[in-house]
């Protein structure tokens, strides 16, 4: 395997501070509820917390995936739902990528269902290769054409998401 640095700790730190101040001067005073998307927007949410100058709530949500024997569809289910009440909130969903765009579609769902006052998503990468379905990234650390990334909570086969940036990884077979 091999790695090339795509975005720097460096490039990634002065983008996250941009989205912190960005995000903290479009809700201000509104009430805001900030969502994890676990395991892969760890890095990046811990990141964007200590960039607000605001202070909301957090929680953490985690999704599955469970492939459908008889179609092309997966049906997506929490592993880990939210433990706080979004009714009469705006709610932003922290994302490490989007990139088909069937999860942030299916948790948008579910949350808009739960009454908060809006849903907005933050993702660290909007990669539109492989994007299925239409979704909006609302705030975008970086955008992507392709590749297959790993590093700052993005993993392959549950490794690499320790790397302090975002690197696309050259497996063998690709190369």
């Amino acid at each position: 395997m091999e790695f090339r640095e795509i975005f720097s700790r460096a490039q990634i730190d002065a983008r996250v501070r941009h989205l912190g101040k960005e995000i903290s001067e479009y809700y201000g005073d509104e009430p805001l509820v900030c969502v994890c998307v676990l395991k892969g927007a760890y890095a990046f949410f811990t990141d964007l917390m200590r960039n607000l100058t605001i202070h909301p709530l957090m929680d953490f949500v985690r999704l599955s995936s469970y492939a459908d024997q008889t179609s092309r569809q997966s049906r997506m289910v929490f592993s880990k739902d939210m433990e706080i009440d979004i009714k009469d909130k705006h709610v932003l969903i922290v994302e490490d990528i989007v990139d088909t765009g069937h999860s942030m579609r299916f948790l948008r769902k579910v949350l808009e269902a739960r009454s908060p006052r809006s849903v907005r998503i933050a993702a660290m990468v909007d990669k539109q290769e492989r994007r299925e379905v239409d979704v909006t990234v609302d705030y975008v650390g970086f955008p992507l054409q392709k590749g297959f990334i790993v590093g700052y909570g993005l993993d392959y086969a549950e490794r690499f998401r320790e790397l302090d940036g975002i690197y696309e990884l050259i497996l063998p077979e690709t190369r």
